[in-house]
């Protein structure tokens, strides 16, 4: 079983949504507003506690200033 297997796809995804904010140096305050989303969702997001819908990740691409497809090739999500 590789390191993948043992976490679950909404966790990795929360994990790549934390470094890429990070790496942009931008608080969950800031990347909720970009997104037009609450920040105790961003910070359930990177948590992994819920499952985001496709209109959200796209959301969040664009405020990280990124695509859907590079997000998830960036930080081995797939």
């Amino acid at each position: 079983m590789t390191k993948n297997d043992q976490t679950t796809i909404r966790q990795r995804f929360g994990r790549a949504i934390r470094r890429r904010r990070r790496g942009l140096d931008i608080s969950q305050e800031k990347l909720a507003e970009l997104a037009e989303l609450h920040r105790t969702y961003i910070s359930e997001i990177e948590r992994g506690e819920v499952n985001p819908s496709l209109e959200t990740i796209d959301r969040l691409a664009k405020a990280l200033d990124t695509s859907i497809a590079q997000l998830f090739a960036d930080y081995s999500i797939g």
